[in-house]
């Protein structure tokens, strides 16, 4: 089962987008771990919304663009891990300790941890 565990941070907390040595050491090492143990597909951090971001709403049939920054937004997805795991549990467990390293170092965290949707194999016409 793959499962995405999604931080979200302030973008108007200083620190949300400027790590530090200390974070980013304690992420280094997390990540080798999970990596080592065979469950980490992929992970990465995301820039704050000032820098390449765009949002894109369809309201009404009606499209609009805009470019970041998006200063009314204050839980942005900050970045991500995506996991192959045996379990919900085991998921929740890596999204646990994943949340306490930004806890322990910047402060208030969210992470989402969400099961990823995988499309049923269809078998090719006969």
């Amino acid at each position: 089962m793959r499962y995405m565990l999604m931080h979200k941070l302030d973008e108007n907390l200083p620190e949300a987008f400027n790590p530090s040595p200390e974070f980013i050491a304690r992420m280094e090492g997390f990540l080798k771990e999970v990596a080592q143990s065979g469950v980490l597909l992929a992970a990465e951090g995301l820039c704050e919304t000032s820098k390449g971001a765009t949002r894109i709403t369809v309201t009404g049939g009606k499209t609009t663009v805009t470019d970041g920054p998006f200063t009314e937004t204050k839980e942005l997805i900050a970045g991500f891990a995506l996991l192959d795991v045996r379990s919900q549990e085991e998921a929740v467990e890596w999204g646990r300790r994943f949340a306490d390293i930004f806890a322990e170092t910047i402060g208030e965290v969210e992470v989402d941890v969400r099961r990823v949707f995988e499309m049923p194999e269809v078998a090719p016409p006969a």
